[in-house]
């Protein structure tokens, strides 16, 4: 199973956390953050059970940048979703299918779960690769909070019995591709006022998708390439040999 860092933004009962963190033990997951949490307390630890010694590593930060900070992947999770693709920051991929594509990434991913009456805030979805859901009942969607933070740990820990997928790229090649969409977006005078929302829009595809290696690379090459040549013109090769 790839390294899971468990994140919790603005959890509101301590109970949860602490199903959360026993869910953690089951699954063999280590490290859980918490963003801007409620206090935990003996109804934590003794929902916990033999997870008490997650929560005694549990890491408090301010907010989700801490909290994602080193993770390669962010990925999300929300029973809001649309059927629509314009929305695209809540068009989402079952956890199942993501966790599958999954199977033997070496780098290390963040899955972040939201508040119990409100989820994840729009912002904080724009700050993630990808956004996974749970497939359930039309009439009434929503689950609770450690209950699919358990099923995702779960599909994400079954996972692991499919074969290896080729290596992805690690996380300096990621941000070079993304540098070099913008560099693109901005040889081509992209409309400012659509700019984040392409840019967002690219880094959910990218995020899906979870290219290889090489896959990166040659995208980086064709971007790098686009951006130089309509800045400069066909010429720009023998600029950079002089």
């Amino acid at each position: 199973m790839p390294e899971i860092r468990i994140v919790v933004v603005g959890p509101k009962y301590e109970g949860n956390v602490g199903a959360i963190a026993r869910s953690m033990a089951n699954f063999d997951l280590k490290e859980l953050y918490l963003v801007n949490p409620c206090e935990l307390g003996d109804d934590a630890y003794r929902r916990s059970k033999h997870g008490s010694s997650i929560l005694d590593d549990v890491h408090i930060v301010d907010t989700l940048e801490q909290a994602v900070e080193g993770c390669f992947m962010v990925v999300g999770t929300s029973g809001v979703t649309t059927k629509g693709d314009r929305n695209y920051t809540r068009v989402p991929v079952s956890v199942r299918e993501f966790a599958q594509h999954c199977r033997g990434y070496p780098e290390k991913i963040a899955v972040v779960f939201g508040r119990e009456d409100i989820g994840l805030l729009q912002e904080e979805l724009n700050m993630c690769d990808v956004l996974i859901h749970i497939p359930t009942g039309e009439e009434y969607p929503i689950m609770n909070l450690s209950h699919a933070a358990n099923i995702v740990m779960y599909e994400f820990f079954m996972a692991d019995d499919t074969p290896r997928r080729p290596e992805p790229a690690d996380s300096h090649e990621k941000s070079l591709m993304f540098d070099f969409f913008g560099d693109l977006l901005d040889a081509i005078d992209y409309p400012t006022n659509r700019r984040d929302s392409t840019t967002v829009m690219f880094r959910r595809m990218m995020g899906r998708a979870i290219p290889t290696k090489y896959e990166y690379n040659t995208i980086m090459g064709v971007f790098g390439d686009a951006s130089k040549i309509i800045k400069y013109g066909k010429s720009w090769e023998k600029k950079d040999q002089k």
